[in-house]
């Protein structure tokens, strides 16, 4: 069975080396597609990911990982089974292992991520048909 594709420009080459200033606003205004997220650096086994996002995710889950989002600028909107987080500019949230999410942007939205640098950001498995 062939992996899944997905409609995200997705970069996991780490970006910049330590001692180097990482200018996220200026790669935000360059991102060039709706849903673009770029690995920008990594600190010890975690990396620290920019996204630049409008739409919406897929549904999926990381079986091994938890993931931290942080809304730089813009609105985030993470649902989770039940019940949805709505993230403003400064507000952050981690979804723990296991947690079936997804998230969505109703408008061009910048955030930072932190997780393990070996998480595949799709999810670990293709999502199960509702």
């Amino acid at each position: 069975m062939a992996a899944p594709s997905f409609p995200y420009d997705t970069r996991l080459d780490i970006l910049c080396p330590p001692l180097e200033v990482i200018d996220t606003k200026a790669l935000a205004d360059a991102a060039p597609h709706k849903w673009y997220n770029q690995t920008l650096c990594q600190v010890n086994d975690s990396v620290v990911r920019m996204g630049v996002i409008e739409g919406e995710y897929h549904w999926h889950k990381h079986d091994q990982d938890e993931e931290f989002f942080y809304v730089v600028e813009g609105r985030l909107s993470i649902d989770l089974e039940g019940r949805t987080v709505d993230l403003s500019p400064r507000q952050g949230f981690v979804v723990p292992k296991g947690t079936v999410h997804r998230t969505r942007a109703p408008e061009r939205t910048v955030i930072l991520m932190v997780e393990n640098a070996g998480i595949v950001p799709t999810g670990d498995k293709p999502p199960t048909p509702s």
